[in-house]
């Protein structure tokens, strides 16, 4: 039998935590979280963990003033990568990556909420993440930044939308480094009613969000979406024990 998989779980906000398709996913495979809370608990030493995944939230990756545990995050993640261990970010998380491996981050063309359409690119199609997957398939969005183009010579793109060119970031030569940055693994219908209320005051900035249509999408895809999401998860642990 083989052991758990223990992973540096980082959260950077109350009501952002592990979705509920990463929580299920997690338990069938065999993967134990070590969640840190980073707006009030300091971020361990990695290497300590076999792994680390990082969810999103409200700060821009250069906001280090108005929130000092970014500089102690990106160490940690570059702690993790420069050791050859799994990384898995969603949404800053991805940002996160990308900023500490030299893309640039910035405003994305278009306030990104809800759900929309992603598609595979050459490299996504061949990357083992996606294997038994779609090229095309839907994507559970909540972001204003990004990462921008073009993509050091290291990066390469895996998916992209019309919301975003940079839907998903992969390691060159490390398929167990990556960044998404969608949130498929919290698009279920009780994740999108806890995020609509806990990110409120953002939501109400122009351009208007429905939160009626999203829990409407977030009922009608959840079902495919956690399904999807577990293939992704496993195919990422495969990665993760035969590196």
């Amino acid at each position: 039998m083989l052991s758990p998989l223990r992973f540096l779980l980082v959260q950077h906000m109350s009501w952002e935590g592990p979705g509920a398709h990463l929580l299920r996913g997690a338990a069938r495979l065999g993967i134990q979280f070590h969640k840190v809370e980073v707006w009030h608990r300091s971020i361990p030493d990695p290497s300590r963990f076999d792994g680390m995944v990082v969810l999103g939230g409200s700060p821009n990756v250069n906001q280090e003033v108005e929130y000092p545990f970014l500089a102690a995050e990106k160490t940690a993640i570059r702690q993790v990568v420069e050791a050859g261990k799994p990384f898995l970010g969603f949404c800053l998380g991805h940002q996160l990556l990308g900023h500490v491996l030299g893309a640039r981050v910035g405003p994305n063309s278009c306030r990104s909420v809800g759900f929309t359409e992603g598609r595979l690119t050459a490299a996504g199609r061949g990357h083992p993440l996606f294997h038994g997957l779609p090229d095309r398939f839907p994507l559970f969005k909540w972001h204003g930044q990004a990462v921008l183009g073009p993509l050091p010579e290291h990066l390469e793109v895996l998916v992209t939308s019309p919301d975003c060119e940079m839907e998903a970031i992969s390691l060159k030569g490390k398929p167990w480094v990556v960044g998404l940055q969608f949130d498929n693994h919290a698009a279920s219908r009780m994740d999108a009613a806890v995020w609509l209320a806990g990110d409120r005051d953002w939501l109400s900035q122009p351009p208007e969000v429905d939160p009626a249509l999203v829990l409407r999408d977030a009922e009608r895809l959840q079902e495919l979406m956690g399904a999807q999401f577990e293939i992704f998860l496993g195919n990422f642990i495969s990665l993760c024990r035969g590196r």
